[in-house]
């Protein structure tokens, strides 16, 4: 018999994550008297070390921030390189006979897609940035504390995690066949030229150089100084597009985080160039059906419907708000959410995006005694990002870029200085203004439907943040195909199958995305949950 894992219940803080070392790391700076900020930090610092093939130096962060009286977000995402422009992805693309990955679960459509490795799909790295960035505004300990763990991991090694360990021998499966002097330094990342298996030690003393850098320099060296000449020196003698005046010109952006209302909570995302608009979407479709009145298998139905619909709008419209129109507003408002709704019947569905009125990733989520709560995620996305590996600083370059269209007329098209389309999202959860807590489902395209689906677990069934993300999932990949776990009820999936849902029962638990939850307990303190389908941690005091 398995016996289920149960919450974190802490009177002061707490921190949780998908990597033990990690949550460790954060708990030990909210024991030192640091705030949800700082550990949230010390976290996602320590976790570009520990758990590497799903985030890194090199990646993009977003972070939603309850601050004790409002929430504010910041997007810490980067720019394509100025050089880069449709003619010239598809040139090369041509030229090099790339491979595509159609990475958004069909957001791409038909025709040709950015080139998953190599320095076509680059963007400038916002991590280091964004670290910078929410320890101005909200930080209490010095910078450079937060890095303490992190650097030593780095230094003197550990031992790899075993959901690490298998995300880190598929990532370097991915590897073979790229050849090219960009990928050369990709062998910090091997042992004897495979991944580290579970429990062998790994250290990474280029990284630990470049993360001292960084705090020693408030990373600043990272956009300006040393390591932006690494890079710059790195592309312009490997075919690369990204330059020093590029990494110069970045900067993260602070946002309002946009809310929908579901039976009496507000649920929170970050606005576009992210996906969460999916989520808000369809719960928004939702929020307007009895689900309590329908069956097990009608409200499963209804949850997959909306799902659909929320991302056919987002890959039909999310794009950089900078450079492009985005109707956010358009899309969340009632009337259009009725409209779609509307559209749902008893059986599978195959749905466009409509047109509304016009006007490989971590997630980790912190809590402290003073109220303040932070939901943070980052990532370089799918295993290793792009394989670029910068000389004698031992990160990865993102490659965000695939999240771009070569569509001409999307608003999305891949073009100089813009921010693609993002998978990563943090979510946040009130009511009635007040803060439930934060939460987050990592996991490219099963992001968002995470997120619908660990709010209904809460909202609708009232489960604990634990039970919550151990309910069994289900993943909508295009068309009508969907995937559930194994745990699932055999009755529930004969009866969606009845609808016309083509349901796979899928083992491997890595496409149903990790996740993790703090909320605030009634009586004072916390409840928080975090993944049992890998290495999960959650840790509080």
């Amino acid at each position: 018999m398995a016996y289920p894992r149960q919450p974190l219940l802490a009177p002061h803080g707490a921190v949780a994550t998908s990597q033990p070392l990690a949550a460790a790391a954060g708990l030990a700076v909210l024991r030192r008297g640091g705030n949800a900020i700082d550990a949230a930090l010390a976290t996602a610092i320590t976790l570009t070390v520990v758990q590497p093939p799903s985030n890194d130096i090199g990646g993009d962060l977003f972070a939603i921030v309850w601050d004790g009286g409002r929430l504010h977000g910041l997007n810490a995402s980067g720019r394509s390189p100025a050089a880069l422009t449709r003619e010239l992805v598809l040139a090369a693309t041509d030229r090099r006979g790339a491979a595509a990955v159609d990475a958004l679960g069909g957001a791409q459509g038909e025709g040709p897609t950015v080139p998953a490795r190599g320095w076509l799909p680059v963007t400038v790295p916002g991590a280091p940035a964004g670290w910078r960035d929410l320890h101005e505004r909200f930080g209490s300990l010095p910078f450079a504390e937060l890095f303490a763990d992190a650097i030593g991991y780095a230094e003197r090694g550990y031992p790899v995690a075993p959901g690490t360990a298998a995300t880190w021998a598929r990532g370097v499966a991915a590897h073979d066949g790229l050849a090219g002097a960009e990928y050369a330094e990709f062998r910090v990342f091997t042992v004897d030229g495979r991944a580290p298996r579970p429990g062998e030690w790994w250290r990474n003393p280029d990284a630990a150089r470049t993360l001292r850098r960084i705090a020693e320099s408030g990373a600043a060296d990272f956009y300006r100084g040393r390591i932006a000449a690494a890079i710059d020196d790195h592309a312009a003698r490997t075919g690369g597009f990204l330059t020093g005046d590029d990494l110069a010109r970045h900067a993260s952006t602070w946002v309002d985080p946009v809310p929908v209302r579901y039976r009496g909570h507000e649920v929170w995302e970050l606005p576009p160039n992210g996906q969460g608009i999916a989520a808000l979407l369809a719960l928004q479709v939702l929020d307007g059906v009895d689900l309590a009145a329908l069956s097990p298998e009608e409200r499963l139905h209804w949850q997959i419907e909306a799902v659909k619909l929320g991302f056919a709008d987002a890959h039909a419209h999310v794009a950089d708000p900078e450079r492009a129109e985005v109707p956010t507003a358009a899309l969340l408002d009632p009337g259009y959410a009725a409209a779609r709704r509307a559209l749902v019947t008893g059986r599978a569905g195959d749905p466009v995006a409509g047109e509304p009125e016009r006007g490989g990733t971590v997630y980790l989520c912190t809590a402290d005694a003073g109220g303040m709560m932070v939901s943070l995620i980052q990532s370089t996305y799918l295993a290793f990002g792009s394989h670029v590996v910068v000389p004698g600083h031992g990160f990865a370059l993102q490659n965000r870029g695939l999240g771009f269209r070569l569509d001409p007329d999307h608003p999305n098209v891949v073009g100089p200085a813009k921010r693609p389309y993002h998978t990563i999202i943090p979510g946040f959860l009130t009511r009635d203004g007040a803060p439930v807590g934060p939460f987050g489902v990592m996991g490219g395209h099963m992001q968002p439907q995470g997120h619908v689906q660990l709010v209904s677990a809460t909202v609708d069934a009232g489960r604990d943040p634990q039970a919550a993300l151990d309910t069994p999932r289900w993943y909508w990949h295009a068309g009508r195909t969907l995937l559930v776990e194994p745990d699932l009820d055999p009755a529930l999936v004969a009866g969606l199958r009845s609808r016309g849902h083509e349901v796979t029962v899928a083992a491997e638990p890595s496409v149903f995305g990790y996740g993790q939850a703090i909320w605030r307990a009634p009586g004072g303190g916390y409840v928080a949950g975090s993944e049992s389908r890998v290495d999960g941690a959650m840790l509080g005091w």
